[in-house]
């Protein structure tokens, strides 16, 4: 399972060699599924970038807004702190995005338009009784001029405002096991740059870890825990290393 943000890519630049070790990878007859905890953009997106990036993904994305989904039931209403990928999710569990009002939940990604309206309409909804669901974690992620805030980020503050502990949908939470282990069996390696969710998510699945170096996680931060059985400075050194061919 390879990580996108950080083994793929870093924001809009694909990192050299990773569409060849992909490849590689696949020559080798590796079973390959792409699991990220990015939820701004939809499947169908995230599909066309890595095919930008000379990668053919088609049917083999899976988002932390999807698994997000597994936790929407048909009829609900959802108001939506995130982009389009959250938005597809809910609409394809059969459920309503609404944007204010009473809701049966709130699910919180990326929104690049978050602000304090935003965060005010989410807490008072789940002070109202929604259920507050997070896509990710994750408190930031690469880009090429540094770090951006992760959905975690923003799940965080409206955690705070309306005092909930949220249920967490993408790595390395059960609701994105469930949603790849059927793809992938009973062995295999989960490939990311951030030990907190795909370290953990490798441990959940009881897989083996490769740390790449080329997202969030550098060379000067190691020793790291979990502690990976793979770590290399990026994709295609990886796979140097495991010896696939």
């Amino acid at each position: 399972m390879l990580d996108l943000d950080g083994v793929i890519w870093v924001g809009g630049t694909a990192i050299p060699g990773a569409a060849e070790a992909v490849e590689r990878l696949r020559q080798a007859d590796a079973n390959l599924v792409f699991v990220t905890n990015m939820s701004a953009l939809t499947v169908a997106d995230q599909e066309a970038k890595l095919a930008a990036c000379g990668i053919d993904a088609t049917g083999l994305v899976v988002t932390s807004a999807t698994a997000a989904g597994q936790l929407i039931s048909p009829g609900e209403r959802v108001l939506v702190v995130g982009g389009p990928g959250i938005d597809e999710a809910v609409e394809l569990a059969g459920a309503k995005v609404c944007s204010s009002g009473p809701a049966d939940a709130v699910v919180v990604g990326i929104d690049r338009g978050f602000n304090y309206d935003t965060l005010g309409r989410a807490m008072r909804a789940v002070r109202g009784g929604a259920r507050l669901i997070g896509t990710n974690h994750d408190p930031s992620y690469p880009t090429e001029h540094g770090l951006e805030p992760g959905g975690g980020s923003l799940l965080a503050a409206v955690a705070t405002a309306a005092e909930a502990v949220p249920i967490m949908a993408g790595k390395p939470n059960q609701p994105i096991v469930d949603c790849v282990r059927s793809r992938i069996g009973n062995t295999g390696v989960v490939v990311g740059d951030r030990p907190d969710s795909d370290g953990r998510f490798a441990q959940a699945l009881e897989y083996e870890f490769a740390l790449v170096l080329s997202g969030v996680t550098g060379a000067d931060d190691l020793p790291v825990s979990p502690e990976p059985q793979y770590c290399a400075p990026d994709l295609a050194a990886l796979v140097d290393q495991m010896g696939l061919e």
